[in-house]
């Protein structure tokens, strides 16, 4: 169970365990010219400047749970996999993606996937680079595994830009690969959006609505970071009357609603952190039924 992984993992934009030295893995985790950004306009905050609070749409409720979680939306305990597999990360309780190139407000941070390691017994020191603690640093929200065939523990944490730990983190999850296939990683990730509509059997809000991003990277729009996005969501009452529109200018990747009952579409786009009237890939949709 604790045995020292081979190099497996291939994130968006290079193969992190494959560089082999912890510069070499900072490096792509920062990734080149991570430190370039525009300067700010009259119309948006500069990097560093709250931004005053936005009131939350009517639709929108509260989580149900308190504590927040890095969490694998694809992957659960006992998982039985082959590998190269898509491994996919959620992020709940309000919390946001941001990236290290710049500081990020409030409740933000970027993922981290612990492998065959416990969570650190410091939270005031910062996390290594190396083989079993990859960094996500750019703001992603996936990676590709290639681990060799065998059981491993993986498990989600968060931290800030200086890789200090935040309490935000999830169960570890014990998978076993059964077979490592000759796939190569670079052709299973596709640019693109995900929506994912999360009910119970009785359909009653509030409900869940995740969104996922591969091979784009999510960042706070104050952060003002080139190449990167945040999500928004328009909920449209199939009926008709005005729909409702949600930007998540904090980098966050899911909401929970509450509308009245009726059918509804919902459209997800990723809109450019620098030029808001851009969107970085083709809308996400999905339908949704409310009692």
């Amino acid at each position: 169970m604790r045995q020292s992984p081979a190099p497996f993992l291939r994130s968006g934009v290079a193969l992190m365990a494959a560089l082999g030295t912890s510069a070499a893995m900072a490096q792509a985790a920062h990734g080149p010219g991570a430190h370039n950004h525009a300067a700010p306009t009259q119309a948006t905050p500069a990097v560093g400047t709250p931004e005053p609070a936005r009131v939350l749409h009517p639709w929108q409720a509260a989580p149900p749970r308190l504590s927040a979680e890095a969490y694998f939306t694809n992957l659960k305990d006992g998982d039985r996999i082959e590998t190269p597999y898509v491994l996919k990360f959620g992020l709940s309780g309000g919390w946001g993606l941001a990236p290290i190139a710049q500081t990020g407000q409030g409740k933000s941070g970027h993922h981290h996937l612990l492998v065959n390691r416990d969570l650190p017994l410091n939270f005031k020191q910062a996390l290594p680079f190396n083989e079993q603690y990859i960094h996500f640093g750019k703001g992603q929200m996936e990676t590709v595994l290639t681990l060799e065939p065998g059981e491993y523990t993986l498990r989600m944490l968060l931290a800030d830009q200086q890789h200090l730990p935040h309490f935000v983190f999830s169960k570890p999850t014990k998978i076993t690969v059964t077979r490592k296939n000759a796939t190569d990683p670079a052709t299973l990730q596709k640019k693109g959006l995900a929506i994912d509509v999360v009910q119970s059997n009785s359909q009653r809000p509030p409900f869940l609505v995740r969104f996922h991003a591969s091979l784009l990277n999510v960042a706070q729009v104050t952060q003002k970071i080139p190449e990167t996005g945040h999500f928004k969501l328009t909920v449209a009452p199939v009926a008709g009357g005005a729909p409702a529109v949600m930007d998540f200018r904090d980098g966050q990747t899911e909401v929970w609603l509450a509308p009245p009952a009726g059918a509804y579409n919902l459209r997800l786009e990723m809109l450019d952190n620098l030029d808001p009237g851009k969107a970085l890939a083709e809308a996400a949709t999905a339908r949704v039924e409310v009692r």
